[in-house]
């Protein structure tokens, strides 16, 4: 890439052409989370099938079976070698990726958020694909690493999540900011949701194939809306080298160059809040399948994506009460309540050992996911508009090593749990969630002006 930007006349006139339309961010967000979710619980089964058949174990196909042998050790190897798999996909991701998403959210501030949304759908593609031959030909689990390797190279969901959270930032006013983040963050939901739902019954119909297939579909249709169909919101891209220390300069500034409009110590701590918030979030992801299907729960694939779907339906529950919360209460105290649901939805799961007390923690999470929205939304206005790249790849640099925090507790702590408490797990989670609900309570306290008198209104 030259490393000498043109004027911006000349850089529109070159991207106009190859420009279809210019559609929203939003069904981007939305095929790449239908993918993801239509092949995570996938990988999951797959691998416990995979290593249950390698073992010899049977449990999982028999009911009776898997309520009545509690402590067999079989099954509590293909428990733990589902678990610590899951933790390499996610260790090796993360590698990767916490250098690629900085780097690649920065040198989205100069030359578009189009070409970080191209190369994080075709990271996405690239593990879909490898994910099909290791179904189809019986490849060994390890490609499943290879290809979480390939996609954090090129972004990953993380770069993605950057480059849209940053493009809504950049078309939207600070009052309707937050409302445009939860709407984001919807479209991740009711994709979740009906992936969860259609995964399900397609595995027990169908096995693992064809899902992979659906998915890979959809990445490729979600790629080329990307690089043709996307309406890019950087008013003036301008080409950038990539390879440059410079990108990751600017992540640095934004923590501790000084603005006289609020202290950087927000920036900080409402990323640790992210941070903590996420770390919960996706470590009870990870362990949540691996909960389900052995005993004394034991639930199939079809019960799998029932709850799979309505871990998902917070997205669309949490978005509706925001909206009517906030005509009411500031957004902090709406965070605030969202934690408190979040709290009791875990303590519920760790000690949940029938289906109807599973869905039950499950309801209680219905406004869990309103705190995301509200930080972000705060994050983005502690910045100006040029650095709203190089924040949410900041943001997404938090989440990678959030997931990575995650793998590594609840994977490593829940099979070394399993003799005790099998749910201690979840109980950690509710107890981390004490610590951004703090965070949020003093950071409002100590600043008490309004938060949109803080910049000029955007149009």
């Amino acid at each position: 890439m030259e490393g000498r930007a043109s004027p911006p006349g000349e850089a529109r006139a070159r991207r106009g052409p190859a420009v279809l339309c210019r559609g929203p961010v939003e069904p981007l967000v939305f095929l790449a989370n239908f993918s993801l979710v239509l092949q995570g619980p996938l990988t999951t089964q797959y691998l416990w099938h995979r290593f249950s058949a390698d073992l010899g174990y049977n449990g999982t196909r028999d009911r009776g079976s898997c309520s009545n042998h509690s402590a067999d050790p079989i099954m509590k190897e293909v428990e733990t070698l589902t678990s610590h798999w899951t933790l390499y996909m996610n260790l090796g991701g993360f590698l990767v990726g916490i250098f690629s998403s900085t780097l690649l959210g920065a040198w989205s501030d100069c030359v578009g958020r189009r070409p970080l949304l191209v190369l994080a759908s075709l990271g996405l593609l690239l593990q879909a694909v490898v994910s099909i031959f290791v179904v189809q030909l019986q490849l060994h689990v390890g490609y499943f690493v290879l290809g979480r390797i390939l996609c954090a190279f090129l972004g990953d969901f993380s770069g993605l999540l950057a480059a849209s959270f940053a493009s809504v930032a950049d078309v939207s006013s600070n009052r309707s900011r937050t409302m445009r983040m939860a709407l984001l963050e919807a479209c991740i939901g009711v994709a979740g949701m009906l992936a969860s739902l259609l995964g399900g019954h397609w595995l027990r119909a169908q096995g693992y194939a064809n899902p992979f297939w659906l998915a890979l579909a959809l990445l490729i249709a979600m790629t080329l809306y990307a690089a043709f169909c996307f309406g890019e919101t950087v008013k003036e891209p301008t080409p950038a080298r990539l390879f440059t220390l410079r990108h990751h300069r600017s992540i640095v500034q934004l923590y501790v160059t000084p603005a006289p409009e609020k202290s950087r110590k927000h920036l900080a701590l409402y990323s640790l809040a992210v941070f903590t918030v996420v770390t919960v979030h996706f470590g009870a992801q990870d362990i949540l399948t691996l909960y389900e299907l052995s005993k004394p729960l034991c639930w199939d694939s079809k019960l799998i994506g029932y709850g799979s779907a309505a871990q998902h339906l917070p997205y669309l529950t949490s978005l509706l009460g925001l909206r009517l919360l906030q005509h009411c209460l500031a957004d902090a105290w709406v965070a605030e309540i969202g934690l408190a649901f979040n709290i009791l939805g875990m303590v519920v799961f760790a000690f949940a050992t029938i289906t109807p007390l599973m869905f039950t923690g499950y309801g209680l999470l219905f406004l869990s996911l309103v705190t995301t929205p509200i930080i972000r939304a705060k994050l983005s206005r502690l910045v100006g508009e040029s650095e709203h790249g190089a924040l949410f790849s900041a943001v997404a640099c938090t989440n990678s090593l959030a997931m990575l925090m995650a793998s590594g507790i609840f994977n490593s702590l829940y099979p070394a749990t399993l003799n005790f408490m099998k749910g201690f797990p979840f109980l950690l989670g509710a107890g981390l969630l004490f610590i951004p609900a703090i965070l949020i309570g003093v950071l409002e306290k100590t600043n008490p002006r309004s938060e949109f008198q803080q910049f000029p209104q955007s149009p």
